[in-house]
């Protein structure tokens, strides 16, 4: 089992360190803003960042993974306990607390019975689909409090942007200016200049400007007082029936963290050259989920873009991730003065900037170029996200996955071969030639189980090769091959669709047989009555050469 802070060694503590710096610069204006975003108090987006943050570096196998409450958690979290209770009130607070415990105990099962596997079902176009749904939801909040417009932030997408439109007319010029320059300083400066941490250098310099010139007389909203003092442990206490009302956002949240997760920690370890456990990494977001609901924060997934900064300034620890719990407790300790004149179009700004690529602009584009329906199937998914919401953006996710396995899986390729055993005629295309693969032979293969899904099509495969071979005067078939190189497994209903092909080769009087079984179909065939006494040969060349009257080896 790979050691807490593996990796670390004296040669690199000070670049360890140093991007730890780098690393709280960057978490503290985000999660403030994500916390908003969620509709919790800004204490929430810090707290997040210390004993969740230092259960989760301790615990997980990645050196290198972020752990953080990002902006589409967030979106989720307030769009989820939106429905239950208001928006900053205590009641809603809590809710956020046992989602987050109902995250850590879900992820917690995913790692002890191994089932990271269902994530898999999130594949990029529904993940792009759901995350860029959320990201425009939350853009449209960003840009009203850039513009210093008052719209229901917890209110639906179309109420948002009904609300941003008829107020545009109250815009505060100060606001406007102030988000301006900061976006222009966040594009340019990531552009130009990506190791200096503008989202720090954009808040110092707005919040000094709000003190000097007095911008909140001016109609500036400001963050406001933050509580000081380190996290408290709690528990939330709710009615069982409210518990049961979070598992479907939880195991939204769980799921989509999840995949992404799982994906980023293994990239990166590819790409470092160290080994990760997807079951201990699941198990570390449990430890850090729960850390967050008994410690006041909200549910804690992982973050792709400070993973990234962090992989660029070096670091290859977690020990960035340690640096930044302690900075944040001293912050909360010793400097929330300094946090209660932060200019909200700031924020917004800072946050705004965060999101764009998870807008997915460019993901769609690759999508429509490479896939028009999985690019439908990402849209769709974007569309229910962000008009009907985050669950049944999930729920619809998860049937628009199942449809495209159904799809493909119905689909198997499946060809006649030659005789050197190459593809000759795919039965599923549009034109079929009608070959042979010798003289009143056609070797059949089917590239994937016989379940299911593509029983009937198999069944229907053969039965046109034989009749469009004898159509196209390749003289009368009488033998069927079926290459099982491929063919994993058969279910019952593949089976009985095997059943009625078997019924109709023999009124057409054309023998069966079955070449390269493999030892665990052929234990699953005999157990189903398939084989019966039909030749099963190790090569297609052994059963060519047995039915076929040749010169020489086939």
């Amino acid at each position: 089992m790979q050691k807490p802070l593996a990796g670390l060694s004296r040669r690199n503590l000070v670049r360890e360190l140093t991007a730890g710096v780098t690393l709280l610069a960057i978490a503290i204006p985000l999660n403030i803003g994500y916390a908003q975003i969620a509709g919790l108090p800004p204490t929430a987006g810090l707290y997040a960042l210390i004993v969740p943050t230092i259960v989760y570096a301790l615990a997980v196998s990645s050196r290198q993974l972020v752990a953080s409450p990002d902006a589409a958690a967030a979106a989720l979290v307030a769009s989820s306990i939106g429905g239950l209770a208001a928006a900053g009130s205590a009641d809603y607070a809590t809710l956020a607390l046992a989602q987050a415990i109902l995250c850590g105990v879900m992820f917690l099962l995913l790692a002890v019975f191994k089932l990271g596997f269902l994530a898999n079902f999130l594949s990029k176009p529904i993940l792009v689909g759901f995350v860029g749904g959320l990201a425009l939801d939350i853009l449209v909040s960003q840009i009203a409090k850039m513009l210093g417009v008052k719209i229901d932030s917890g209110g639906e997408f179309v109420d948002k942007v009904t609300g941003l439109v008829t107020g545009l007319g109250t815009t505060n010029p100060v606001s406007l200016t102030i988000s301006v320059l900061a976006v222009a300083v966040l594009l340019l400066g990531k552009r130009y200049l990506k190791a200096v941490p503008w989202a720090l250098v954009v808040l110092v310099v707005a919040t000094l400007a709000v003190v000097l010139l007095h911008l909140d007389d001016l109609g500036v909203s400001v963050l406001g007082e933050v509580p000081a003092g380190p996290p408290a442990i709690t528990w939330p206490i709710i009615d069982w029936t409210m518990w049961l009302a979070l598992i479907p956002s939880a195991m939204a949240l769980t799921l989509v963290t999840t995949a992404e997760g799982l994906l980023v920690s293994r990239s990166y370890g590819e790409k470092r050259g160290y080994a990760t456990s997807p079951n201990r990494d699941l198990f570390a977001f449990g430890l850090g989920n729960i850390a967050a609901g008994a410690s006041g924060s909200f549910a804690v997934g992982s973050s792709t873009s400070r993973t990234a900064a962090m992989d660029q300034a070096g670091s290859r620890t977690q020990l960035p991730s340690l640096v930044l719990a302690v900075g944040t407790l001293l912050l909360l300790l010793f400097g929330t003065a300094l946090l209660a004149d932060i200019p909200s179009p700031a924020i917004g700004a800072i946050v705004g900037v965060a999101i764009l690529p998870l807008l997915g602009v460019k993901e769609f584009a690759q999508l429509w170029r490479a896939d028009r329906f999985e690019f439908g199937v990402g849209a769709v998914c974007f569309l229910v996200t962000l008009f009907i919401g985050s669950i049944p953006g999930i729920l619809v996710a998860f049937v628009l996955a199942l449809i495209n396995l159904a799809k493909r899986a119905a689909n198997p390729a499946i060809d006649v071969l030659e005789s050197s055993g190459e593809p000759r005629d795919s039965l599923l295309d549009e034109a079929p030639k009608g070959e042979v693969t010798a003289p009143g032979v056609i070797v059949v293969r089917l590239a994937a189980p016989l379940f299911f899904a593509n029983g009937s099509v198999f069944d229907d495969a053969v039965k046109k090769a034989v009749r469009r071979a004898t159509a196209a005067g390749n003289g009368p078939v009488r033998h069927v091959v079926i290459d099982m190189e491929a063919v994993t497994d058969v279910d019952v209903t593949g089976a009985e669709s095997f059943e009625a092909l078997l019924t109709w080769l023999e009124r057409e009087q054309i023998e069966l047989s079955f070449s390269r079984v493999r030892a665990d179909a052929r234990r699953r065939l005999d157990k189903l009555d398939l084989l019966g006494d039909h030749d099963v040969y190790e090569t297609n060349r052994a059963a060519l050469a047995a039915l076929v009257p040749m010169k020489g080896d086939a």
